[in-house]
């Protein structure tokens, strides 16, 4: 088909485009490997970032202790850290998920798939722990990060009133893993839940 500008391409092609250079991108320029207490040490360019969580150094060091299969990190070729996650597995039952805690891509290196792989990582890691949904909580104001989740295959699933040091909502966001051939994990509530409560369903 020939494209021109009374016959242009396709928005979805051109996005098609776009997804498939930046995995191309993202392959020849960086690495990915588990997190390790090392990266700590050098990923001040990522958490700089204003709506970047920071915490203390046990919290880190806590989930690469008990979860070290749910974090991961990308870094470029010259091995500056282009993002990371961190993850871990609760509940029980059907409750029983995988949650991600944190993911963060600096301003630099945002939309090459960099988040996009990051996520894809931990999903796959859920499936082998055969959860039955991935979860994570959004500031209700990030609406750029919850158009990402949405293409993800996310939906919301619940508001978390005050979930931000009581100053700001969240979404609870869902996606559901194959052992969930129901989808009951990610049928959303019709009512709004506080941080206390937020786990008694």
């Amino acid at each position: 088909m020939h494209f021109s500008r009374r016959n242009p391409v396709p928005s979805s092609l051109l996005s098609l485009l776009r997804e498939c250079l930046s995995f191309a991108l993202l392959s020849t320029m960086s690495t990915q490997r588990r997190f390790s207490c090392f990266d700590l040490l050098k990923f001040n360019n990522v958490n700089l970032d204003p709506l970047t969580e920071t915490y203390n150094m046990s919290f880190y060091l806590q989930y690469l202790a008990k979860w070290p299969q749910y974090c991961f990190n990308v870094n470029a070729a010259h091995g500056r850290p282009m993002g990371y996650i961190l993850g871990k597995a609760e509940g029980h039952g059907e409750s029983w998920h995988g949650h991600v805690t944190a993911v963060t891509v600096p301003p630099e290196y945002r939309r090459l798939g960099v988040s996009t792989q990051l996520m894809s990582n931990l999903e796959r890691v859920s499936e082998w722990d055969k959860a039955y949904f991935v979860d994570l909580f959004v500031r209700e104001s990030n609406q750029m990060a919850i158009g990402l989740y949405e293409r993800l295959g996310y939906s919301i699933y619940r508001r978390v009133v005050g979930y931000y040091s009581g100053v700001e909502d969240a979404f609870d966001m869902r996606k559901p893993c194959s052992r969930d051939t129901l989808r009951k994990s990610v049928i959303p509530l019709d009512h709004p839940v506080y941080p206390e409560d937020m786990y008694e369903d």
